[in-house]
């Protein structure tokens, strides 16, 4: 999806370049900033915004944010790895969906708080072709993971006899492998390409990272091979996640709707809420972020829909897994439980340690010791 939006426009420019150039007046000439050497050439990153008056009031919002996503996704796999109850396909993608939020989240807000402690928001070419191969790979793999855990939604509902059958172990491995490697290997030639990029308008970026669209619009050189491996690429990588996952959610409805009693509709339908609720979520934001209508393509829109969606999607998966899964929400209170009560067992055996001493004292100070006794003995005689 993180590439959705160049897909037309390379297209356009791979079939109509011969064309155009016959008929467009010429350009006006761009100084750009050519280097030889590549590891000479560096960015800086603006970020969310210019202002001095905002950097420490952004520094604290961020720094929230990114703990909270921490604390919410590592809480779910760590539930998920010791609560024998949810060791099911179900949340095993969901722990893989949690890895991703934090691995994603990590690469594209790090740089926001490193640059208001150190007040270096210089990148190098290497560091931002990184950032951003590592940001697109784990856009596509989420979107395959949404795929997959679509799929998994589709035989717990449609075939509920079968589905520890047909989700076993050695599938959902396969498909969650799959889904991590897809996204990198689909990324690996795009990424080749731009960073043989040496030619550039200008040195500063205006966004918090290293996004694919803004370096493609800083670029001076030639971007025909790139936007036809981006309109492959991004055919793949958008278009079948897509299809994968919505349209087991179209047999998922025809099976809802088929069950007659209310009851057995609504724990149908709870069984996929929150994935879909997610599923929802993720594709609504990445269609405002890269198919935007023209008039409304701006920086400060394009960092808006970013932040949300590298920020408020991993913050709020979370707390829509937790607050709409009784399982979730169970496996919470017997872990609370457990600390609580293993908690007040230690204190508890700490002060029954403390008074079985101190009655030993007591012990000990009423009952002389033999040697004291016959030393008394003798003093006495």
């Amino acid at each position: 999806m993180a590439t959705i939006s160049w897909v037309v426009s390379g297209a356009v420019k791979v079939l109509t370049v011969n064309s155009g150039r016959r008929n467009r007046p010429s350009p006006k000439r761009i100084n750009c900033i050519n280097e030889t050497n590549q590891t000479d050439i560096y960015f800086i990153i603006t970020g969310i915004s210019e202002a001095p008056e905002l950097q420490a009031l952004i520094f604290l919002l961020v720094l929230f944010i990114y703990l909270f996503i921490l604390g919410g996704n590592m809480t779910i796999v760590v539930l998920v790895c010791l609560d024998p109850q949810l060791h099911t396909p179900m949340y095993f993608f969901l722990c893989n969906l949690s890895t991703l939020d934090i691995f994603s989240s990590t690469v594209t807000l790090h740089k926001i708080l490193i640059s208001f402690l150190t007040g270096d928001n210089t990148l190098s070419l290497y560091a931002c072709m990184s950032q951003m191969f590592i940001f697109i790979s784990l856009v596509c793999n989420e979107l395959m993971l949404l795929s997959a855990m679509s799929y998994d939604r589709f035989v717990a509902v449609c075939k509920p006899l079968h589905y520890y059958t047909v989700m076993s172990p050695c599938l959902c491995s396969s498909l969650a492998s799959a889904c991590w490697a897809s996204g990198f290997v689909e990324s690996l030639p795009l990424f080749v390409l731009i960073s043989r990029f040496s030619c550039y308008k200008s040195r500063e970026i205006n966004h918090f990272f290293c996004d694919i669209v803004p370096i493609m619009k800083l670029t001076c050189s030639d971007t025909s091979l790139s936007n036809l491996l981006i309109f492959i690429c991004g055919t793949f990588l958008s278009i079948f996640p897509f299809l994968f996952t919505f349209i087991p959610y179209i047999f998922i409805i025809q099976t809802i709707l088929s069950i007659r009693s209310g009851a057995g509709k609504h724990k149908a339908f709870y069984t996929c809420s929150s994935h879909l609720t997610v599923v929802i979520l993720l594709y609504v934001t990445l269609i405002c972020q890269y198919l935007r209508p023209t008039s409304m393509d701006t920086l400060e829109s394009s960092k808006l829909f970013s932040l949300f969606n590298t920020a408020a999607v991993p913050m709020l998966n979370p707390l829509i897994y937790s607050l709409k899964n009784k399982d979730v929400k169970s496996a919470l209170k017997r872990w609370w439980f457990q600390l609580t009560t293993c908690s007040v067992r230690g204190k508890h055996s700490e002060v029954d340690n403390r008074y079985s001493k101190s009655k030993a004292l007591q012990f000990q100070e009423r009952v002389p010791c033999k040697s004291c006794a016959e030393t008394a003995a003798l003093q006495a005689e």
